[in-house]
């Protein structure tokens, strides 16, 4: 008998039809003589329409009221798969993020898990019962609700996974699995039967949406072996694990886009030792997440700072900037995104970037930043380019 943990996304339960769906998933797995834990996120576009609900109220609403009204989503959904399984014969609990004993810090809207409690979810374990928790939430030390961040409910299934020591840990989306560029949108995607947790982890934090960042990270961490499967159509999905057997050829493990980008310029910064510090000293601080930087030859004693940043992290940037005094010439421009390639196999093989950069210029596409590791490359490009230029740097490298 195994501990399996299964997590489904807002679209495989977003009405009664799916919901029942995923009821007789969770009831097979069950039925075969595994414990199951399942973790599901809100129903398909809930935590807009919440997010929409307190733009009505307010257009600064506080962060901890916003965590208290966005755990209501998991809640619904939680609920409702319960009674499913219940009404087709599979003895089930569902239990709040609190009650299944997430611990986390105090950033509301962001926040991590500092521990876990497992012991109400093994009780209701060798009762055999499901235990269905609510992704995506938690409570802090002052026993506030808080909630992990978008995708936040795979982060919840990992964690479930790592504290009870699972066999498997489960992911199940729209899609089929893991493929090398999103098959909705690029002809020709390929589905990998398996990615390294690096490979996976790059992916997933250059826009790839199959699975959440911080997941994977927790996943890598702990060493839970991950399986990205469909709800809808089953068949075998792609296995995310430390080692994953090379595909001959295969240097390129994925084309990634990021749209939720902003690019801030920091014109005339004085070229002194210590300033490059003091600037993103100061943004880490308002937990302002940077990734790509360039900086200027200094000239006159002066030189100019770009760096990127998600566009919701854009307006604290550059308030926290602005308000140090240091700096009056600050612009933020959210007109560009990031394309990516991810693969271990460019480590040992030369000529990929040259590849992909003749790529973007038989398309008359033109870059404005770059980035590189041992294992992606990252382009910043105009915003509405993105997906054309996803489709060419594909076609390229995997023809």
């Amino acid at each position: 008998m195994a501990l399996i943990v299964q997590k489904f996304g807002g679209s495989s339960v977003r009405d009664r039809e799916r919901i029942f769906n995923v009821a007789r998933i969770v009831a097979n797995t069950h039925n075969a003589g595994n414990d199951v834990v399942v973790v599901v996120s809100a129903q398909g576009d809930t935590t807009d329409d919440l997010i929409a609900k307190a733009a009505e109220i307010t257009h600064n609403p506080s962060a901890r009221e916003m965590d208290m009204l966005m755990a209501s989503g998991e809640q619904i959904s939680i609920a409702l798969l319960a009674m499913a399984l219940n009404e087709i014969g599979c003895h089930a609990t569902s239990l709040t993020g609190w009650q299944a004993g997430f611990r986390t810090d105090r950033a509301y809207t962001k926040a991590r898990i500092k521990r876990m409690d497992t012991e109400r979810i093994t009780s209701e374990l060798e009762r055999n019962r499901v235990v269905v928790v609510a992704g995506f939430q938690g409570l802090n030390k002052l026993d506030d609700i808080t909630t992990l961040g978008r995708g936040g409910s795979d982060t919840s299934a990992v964690a479930i996974a790592a504290a009870l020591h699972a066999d498997r840990c489960q992911i199940f989306t729209d899609v089929e699995g893991v493929y090398t560029a999103d098959p909705r949108k690029v002809r020709n995607a390929r589905k990998l039967p398996e990615i390294t947790f690096d490979e996976m982890l790059e992916l997933a934090s250059l826009g790839a949406q199959v699975l959440n960042n911080r997941s994977v990270e927790l996943a890598k961490k702990y060493n839970v072996e991950l399986e990205v499967l469909s709800s809808l159509n089953p068949v075998p999905g792609t296995v995310v694990k430390e080692v994953a057997k090379e595909m001959e050829g295969m240097l390129i493990k994925g084309v990634a886009k990021d749209t939720d980008v902003a690019v801030i310029t920091i014109m005339n910064v004085p070229d002194e030792p210590g300033m490059s510090f003091k600037i993103f000293g100061m943004l880490a601080q308002k937990k302002v997440n940077v990734d790509i930087i360039l900086q200027s030859t200094g000239r006159g004693g002066k030189k100019d700072i770009i760096f990127t940043c998600s566009q919701g992290d854009a307006p604290i940037a550059v308030r926290a900037l602005k308000e140090s005094g240091k700096f009056s010439e600050v612009s933020c421009d959210n007109s560009y995104a990031k394309v990516s390639i991810v693969g271990a196999g460019m480590q040992s093989h030369s000529g990929v970037a040259a590849s992909m950069f003749e790529a973007l210029s038989n398309s008359n596409i033109n870059i404005h930043m770059i980035s590189t590791s041992e294992i992606k490359i990252s382009c910043i490009i105009d915003k509405d380019e993105a997906d054309r230029a996803v489709s060419a740097i594909h076609d390229s490298l995997f023809h």
